[in-house]
């Protein structure tokens, strides 16, 4: 396999400072394909994505697990592992070959690097690196990966509001342990930045408990807002 059996996948709404940055990130990595999905975008997404060479603009109804079961749907068949990757990040020049030194490549996710000197990002990678390795839970901002096989048969992201990234990892870490790779991704600072590291870490726990608890998903998006 070589990065260009690889497919990103970017869903994106009202990113036009940024999508360009994550498309040619991609294809400077080597993707075979990039798909933007815009979920209703308002500003000028959707004219920066095919400025910036995107394979497919497409749209959709709003919702990143709707968006990205969109773009799953559009990958050629050719294509052997589905990369989604969050429109304010950007892979490196080797993340996907670090993909194709994997013998057999079910799914994983990536360390991090987020755009901040501050040390307590420093902390916040470290301890999303200790999510994936101990409770075999990637986020959808560590650039989830997984074969095209694991990801039909194991029927996609669930179409819900919020946590769809959770709900895919619960599902997938009974098929395969996930691969942390060295990457690494490239992350914006921004929501930390807007909210405060330590308010806004607080409150993504606050609501991945709540989410075990059986909260709907429609009520955490409101109070994630």
């Amino acid at each position: 396999m070589t990065p260009s059996d690889i497919s990103v996948v970017i869903p994106a709404i009202n990113e036009e400072s940024r999508i360009g940055l994550a498309i040619r990130a991609a294809l400077l990595a080597g993707a075979g394909e990039v798909i933007v999905v815009d979920g209703g975008s308002d500003d000028s997404t959707i004219l920066e994505a095919k400025k910036w060479g995107a394979t497919k603009v497409v749209k959709s109804f709003p919702g990143r697990g709707v968006q990205l079961n969109a773009g799953a749907a559009l990958v050629k068949a050719t294509q052997q592992v589905v990369l989604f990757l969050h429109s304010d990040n950007q892979l490196n020049s080797e993340c996907l070959k670090q993909i194709c030194e994997l013998d057999d490549p079910i799914w994983g996710a990536f360390r991090q690097q987020i755009d901040s000197p501050r040390w307590l990002y420093r902390w916040l990678e470290k301890g999303n690196d200790l999510r994936v390795l101990l409770r075999r839970m990637p986020f959808g901002d560590q650039a989830i990966f997984v074969s095209k096989e694991a990801f039909n048969r194991c029927g996609g992201f669930e179409e819900i509001p919020l946590m769809e990234d959770v709900s895919f990892s619960a599902k997938m870490r009974k098929v395969a342990r996930p691969e942390l790779l060295r990457g690494p991704i490239q992350v914006s600072s921004r929501r930390w930045r807007r909210h405060g590291v330590i308010a806004q870490t607080l409150k993504n726990w606050c609501i991945q408990v709540a989410f075990a608890l059986g909260v709907k998903a429609e009520t955490l998006r409101d109070w994630y807002r």
